[in-house]
């Protein structure tokens, strides 16, 4: 379980790289995962 929690955290850190995911610019929530599905793909690739 520990595993998996350290997967998901370096994960949402990665995440919190991209400015606008980590100031939360986005108004709505649609928009918010939009951007997230975004950054998640480029990281992926």
């Amino acid at each position: 379980m520990y595993r998996r929690r350290n997967v998901a955290e370096r994960c949402f850190n990665r995440l919190e790289q991209w400015r606008g995911i980590a100031a939360r610019y986005c108004r709505t929530a649609r928009s918010y995962q939009a951007a997230v599905t975004l950054a998640a793909l480029l990281m992926w690739l």
